[in-house]
């Protein structure tokens, strides 16, 4: 069984089950990026009934939004439910509010902004073992049970861990992987050859498309901030405000200003006052939030 007709039988399984067990169509998850037009040009070839959800990060970059809106346009004539999920705040209000940095460690932004869209439904999402460097590390399907216990995985993490059909216990959601098993090859030329609508990030040099200044990105955020300089400015402007939020409660910190934050997030070595992230272990409480308890002032103890 080639990958396309593989991936078209899990849609077709999973819609019988989301309709069996939850009365409503599978939801496709889309972010408007490669994956999720793979994804979703095979649930348009299943037949099965669906609905297509996007969730409005407000860090998308603006070739990413106007992709989206023009795809949901279309989804939209075929008949095809096609929503945007906005949330209650934006990155930059989460920021302030959080009183620190999204990191790899603290995603709180992903759960945020991603994982609060759909609930209580049958989710399709676009995660593959190929962008994954602990992909040899785990089996290709495993009990869902062992896998919750070791960790809540957010929707858009990606390894051998992930298995073809998921429970997330946090929000009683079953998800769907449909094109787990998908090298990147296959993608690329499936993207290019199949899907007729691309999104223009990917014809400015970019491999990856998601949120601007994303940790996970790595070196690649410096490409984004120079072809999207008003998101850098944003992002400096929400850590001044942070640090108005730490000093007002009491806190102290090295930063000086939000680029000094902004510098540090960027892992420049350069700037005074860089900090480790363990350093935040005291002001942290369950919901993430950096509390002010011991007054402490933020260690230089950077890498």
């Amino acid at each position: 069984m080639d990958l396309e007709h593989k991936s078209i039988e899990r849609i077709r399984l999973a819609s019988e089950m989301s309709l069996h067990h939850y009365g409503k169509p599978l939801v496709c998850a889309y972010s408007g990026g490669k994956d999720s037009d793979v994804m979703l040009e095979l649930f348009k070839r299943s037949g099965a009934p669906f609905e297509v959800v996007n969730s409005h990060t407000t860090v998308d970059a603006p070739p990413t939004v106007y992709h989206i809106r023009k795809k949901f346009s279309e989804l939209e004539n075929q008949g095809i439910k096609a929503a945007v999920h906005k949330p209650g705040l934006s990155m930059w209000e989460l920021i302030v509010k959080k009183k620190i940095p999204p990191t790899g460690i603290a995603r709180y932004c992903c759960e945020y902004l991603k994982e609060n869209t759909v609930k209580n439904r049958f989710v399709a999402t676009g995660v593959r073992w190929a962008e994954s460097s602990k992909r040899k590390k785990y089996r290709e399907i495993g009990p869902r049970e062992k896998d919750l216990a070791i960790k809540i995985m957010a929707l858009n993490d990606n390894d051998r861990k992930r298995a073809l059909t998921e429970r997330c216990e946090m929000k009683s959601d079953m998800i769907l992987n449909p094109i787990l098993d998908w090298p990147d090859k296959d993608i690329w030329e499936y993207y290019w050859n199949e899907c007729t609508l691309h999104n223009p990030l990917y014809k400015m040099g970019y491999y990856r498309v998601g949120c601007v200044g994303c940790p996970m990105a790595g070196k690649g955020r410096w490409k984004e901030f120079a072809d999207f300089p008003t998101y850098k400015r944003a992002y400096i402007r929400a850590f001044g405000k942070m640090l108005e939020a730490i000093h007002g409660t009491g806190g102290l910190t090295r930063w000086k200003t939000g680029y000094d934050v902004f510098s540090w997030w960027m892992k420049d070595s350069n700037v005074p006052g860089q900090i480790s992230f363990g350093d935040y272990s005291p002001f942290f409480e369950e919901n993430g939030e950096v509390q002010n308890t011991d007054r402490r002032e933020y260690r230089h103890d950077c890498d």
